[in-house]
Parts: structure tokens; C-alpha cells; sequence
């Protein structure tokens, strides 16, 4: 099959796909608003993957992806939009997946984020979660604070990646921007140091060690507006997730310690959305809201975790919001099916007896 990477990544801009896959004895495919779909009929041979991986990889990464099976980077198409990718192995053949990075900032309210969430991007420390299965939108999200940060507040931020997804410009703010293996070792190490160089908004990509974990909320404590990223769905898991990463010894204090520095989490997942006709038309982002108040900061401390939805529920007027509220509202305003009301819901029984009863 005679087809290079530039070409079938100006397919994926054409037809608005999120990510490509290569693979070998398998089409390039492209998944559009949720759905993988074919972009061709003929399928790459191995050698054709392994020609398309070359044409994006440099020597060094070629070399990461046969030494540790995989290497990930950011790539620009000629026409400036940023790609994410991930190279690696399966079955001895070479494969890639390319994720396209929005190249316009989306504004909170686009996104669908609640004004409440604005107000939390003015405190002056802290630690402010972005959770959510991988493709939820979670880059976007951050991208998207930061740059009302950048635009609204004269102060320094830190964003620490792995790779840089989006580019920020300086505005009223200065933005410094470190790529974990070009620029600093690890997540961990870009923290220590980012606290020698006047922050006062630090950025980290992944907390996916303690390590990382234990930095970011040292950062926190220590006076800074620290966000973060979490492969978690919901407050109260991401909370027992964090603690769990400490050993049994560490935790009653890093309890301690979240209840007192927390500001908020938010988790999203994306679902296919509809247009007026009900035809799936891009996608929309659900979210579940909580922000500290006295309630969460003793469930936190007090180890009952388990007791945070109920003050989800009843925490609006904080700016909370539960998941099921959040699906609901779309798929009253039409932008999602019942279906995946249903499927995407935490309680399905109850959002179908409270949709009852609210027709009746």
C-alpha cells in the first residue's frame, strides 16, 4: 500500500478524527466522534507499518521503542496542528497511535464546565484534580484553565508534560513549559525544581507515582496552585486512589494532608453527542464536580470516603454536581441519547424514577 504519514494525517484533520491507527494486515483507521472507521479497503503490510513509523520517529526514539517496547512524543503537521504519539510493538510488527490535539483553546463554557469551577482558577494554593478515563477530554480541560489563568492573572506558571500537548503563549502571565525526558528527568524531579523557580501555578501532567503524588501535594502545601491528572472516575475514588499510593503507615497523615489542601475535583467522561436531527455530530463532556467545603474536608480526614456522594447531592449551591445530574441535563437539553444516559449513569434506577416523576 503506497501511503504516507502526512497524508493520512491530513485525513484525520479533513474528517475531524480524534486519533489514527496504524497496524499491520489491518487499514489505517480513524476513530471520529467515538467510532473507529476504516479509511481505506487495501490493509498495511508490516513492512508498510514500519515505513510509517520511521517517517515520524527519530533514531533515539526508534531505539526507546526496541528497548522498552514503546516511545511516546509530540509531532506538527506542516499546516501547525499537533499531534500526540504513541509508538510501539504488538506481536513483534511495528504499530502507532497519533491523537490530534485541538489547536484552539476551548473556553470553559464551551466545554461545559460550570462558573463555579472558574472561581477555584483564583485561589492561591492548592491542589485542583482532573480525572477521567484516557481520551475523557482531560488535557483540554486543563489547557483551557490555564490559558483563563494566563489571560486573567499576572503570575508564573509551571506546566510539566509528557509530551506538551498544547503550546501556550505568554499573556499577563509567564508561562514556562518542561517536557519530562527532554527537559527534566521525571514529573517528580520537575517538581522539586519548579519550586525553586517562583511559581505560582504548577501544572503536572500525570501523577502516576508516589513520587509525583507526594511532590504534587507538598507543592501545594507550600503555598502553590498545583494541578493535576488522574486516570480515576469520581471524587471519592480518586481520593482512596492518592492515599492508597502511600504506604499504610503514611496514610492517616496524607489523609491529613488532602483534607486541608484539596480545592476540587473534577472528573469527565466524553459521550457521542447529537445534533438537531438526533445524529451523532462530535462530542460532549459529563462531569462529576466536587469542591471542598467543611463536610468533604472531615470525610476526607475522617477515612469515609464512601459518604461523599450523598454531599455531592445536596452540595449545588458549592457548585457540586454528581455525574447523573450532569447526564441528565444533556440528554434534557438533547445532547445525548438515553441510551447512554443509561449505560454512563451510576445509578440508572434512580435517573429513570426521577425522570418519571418529573414528566408525570
Amino acid at each position: 500500500m503506497d501511503v504516507h504519514m502526512n497524508e493520512l494525517l491530513q485525513a484525520t484533520i479533513d474528517e475531524g478524527g480524534s486519533d489514527l491507527h496504524i497496524r499491520a494486515y489491518m487499514p489505517p483507521e480513524l476513530r471520529v466522534h467515538g467510532e473507529l472507521c476504516p479509511l481505506s479497503d487495501e490493509a498495511l503490510t508490516e513492512e508498510d507499518a514500519y515505513n510509517l513509523v520511521r517517517e515520524i520517529s527519530t533514531d533515539e526514539q526508534m531505539e526507546e521503542v526496541e528497548k522498552n517496547g514503546g516511545a511516546d512524543f509530540a509531532l506538527a503537521h506542516p499546516d501547525g496542528t499537533r499531534f500526540r504519539v504513541s509508538v510501539f510493538k504488538e506481536r513483534k510488527r511495528y504499530g502507532a497511535v497519533l491523537r490530534q490535539i485541538p489547536s484552539t483553546l476551548l473556553t470553559l463554557e464551551q466545554i461545559g464546565i460550570p462558573p463555579t469551577v472558574k472561581e477555584l482558577l483564583f485561589k492561591p494554593r492548592g491542589l485542583i484534580l482532573v480525572t477521567g478515563p484516557t481520551g475523557s477530554g482531560k488535557s483540554t480541560t486543563l489547557a483551557s484553565m490555564l490559558n483563563v489563568i494566563n489571560h486573567e492573572r499576572g503570575v508564573h506558571i509551571i506546566t510539566i508534560e509528557d509530551p506538551i500537548e498544547f503550546y501556550h503563549t505568554s499573556a499577563k502571565s509567564l508561562i514556562t513549559q518542561r517536557e519530562v525526558g527532554d527537559d527534566v528527568p521525571s514529573f517528580a524531579e520537575a517538581i522539586r525544581r519548579a519550586l525553586r523557580q517562583d511559581p505560582d501555578v504548577i501544572l503536572v501532567g500525570e501523577m502516576r507515582d508516589l513520587e509525583t503524588i507526594a511532590a504534587a501535594i507538598t507543592a501545594a502545601e507550600t503555598g502553590h496552585l498545583v494541578f493535576g491528572t488522574l486516570h480515576t472516575t469520581g471524587a471519592a475514588e480518586t481520593i482512596d486512589r492518592i492515599v492508597d499510593a502511600f504506604p499504610t503507615n503514611q496514610q492517616e497523615q496524607v489523609r491529613t494532608q488532602l483534607a486541608a489542601g484539596l480545592q476540587a475535583v473534577i472528573s469527565q467522561i466524553l459521550l457521542p453527542k447529537l445534533d438537531a436531527n438526533g445524529e451523532v455530530h462530535g462530542r460532549v463532556a459529563a462531569f462529576e464536580i466536587m469542591t471542598s467545603t467543611d463536610a468533604i474536608r472531615s470525610r476526607i480526614r475522617d477515612n469515609k470516603t464512601n459518604m461523599i456522594k450523598s454531599d455531592l447531592q445536596t452540595g449545588a449551591k458549592f457548585g457540586m454536581m454528581t455525574l447523573d445530574a450532569s447526564l441528565t441535563n444533556l440528554y434534557k437539553e438533547g445532547l445525548i441519547s438515553y441510551e447512554e444516559l443509561i449505560t454512563k449513569s451510576q445509578d440508572p434506577d434512580s435517573v429513570v424514577a426521577k425522570l418519571k416523576e418529573e414528566m408525570a
